[in-house]
Order: C-alpha cells, then structure tokens, then sequence
C-alpha cells in the first residue's frame, strides 16, 4: 500500500500544481474573477500564512517555520505510510501529504501560496484556499471518519 500512498502524493501535488499554474495563468495579470456558481468564484489571493489565511503576518520567518513544520509532519507521514495495509488509509495519508508538499513547493519557490476558490453566501465569504488546502481538509476528515467508524480493539487487560 506504500506505492499506492505514493502515487496518491504524486498525483495530488501534480493537480495542485497545475491548478495554481492555470489560476496563475488566467486570473492574476490583471486580476480577474471567474464566477462559477452564486456562492463559487475563482479570485486569486497572495496568501503568506498558512490555509484559509491564518498567520498572514508571519513574514519570511514564518514561511520558512511553516515549511520546515510541513516537510516534518510529511516525513512522520511517510513513515506512518509505510505501515499502513490499507489502500483506504494509504488515500487520505497521500492526501494530505501531497496538500502539504503542494503548498511547500509554492512557498519555497515564491514565498506564497495562491489561493483562487472562494466560496461565499451574500457578502459573507470563506477564506480564499485552493485545492493543496483543500486535499489537506479532506485527508483529515476521512483518517478522523475512518477511526470514529473503525472497530475499537478491546484491553486485554482489563
């Protein structure tokens, strides 16, 4: 299952990364909204901090820690990968490291990240975040889904 996880990783950044190029591409010079639905537009946002915009003002300090922390918490990943019999848990450890490398790959290449998907309802709008965020989300929600549903072992010594 660790090739399977792999490939997971691969693919996931391959589409982020392209995704980023094409909004990079056909939103940003001149800045350029494309509304898709009523509460879905793509609007490219500079974003320094980390998803959805926390920890903008970090300055270049923050994005070299936010980048170490991303690289560490892929490596710990990739181990956990490695043990896992799964191709379910290989899925949503792939995603979430392929979201992180994604984003890490802009950091180290630009100083940021753009963000495009704005989801809003009326004036209230969602933090600005693109598909590296949400890979990372959906990751996070399926490993919390899998070990909420997952048969808990019994103690044995109780």
């Amino acid at each position: 299952m660790f090739l399977f996880g792999l490939f997971i990783v691969l693919i996931t950044i391959l589409i982020d990364q392209i995704t980023k190029l094409i909004a990079i591409s056909y939103l940003w010079e001149p800045t350029t909204t494309l509304n898709v639905f009523s509460f879905l537009s793509f609007t490219p946002v500079e974003n320094r901090g980390i998803s959805f915009g926390f920890f903008q003002e970090s300055g270049d300090i923050g994005r070299w820690l936010i980048s170490f922390f991303a690289i560490t918490v892929s490596i710990v990943l990739i181990f956990w990968l490695r043990k896992q019999r799964y191709k379910f848990s290989s899925f949503y450890i792939g995603l979430v490291i392929g979201g992180a490398l994604g984003n890490v790959i802009d950091r180290l290449r630009q100083g940021w990240v753009i963000d495009f998907i704005d989801f809003y309802v009326g004036s209230w709008h969602w933090p600005a975040f693109n598909l590296a965020d949400a890979f990372i989300t959906s990751g996070l929600f399926l490993l919390f889904i899998h070990n909420l549903l997952r048969p808990q072992k019994q103690n044995k010594y109780k």
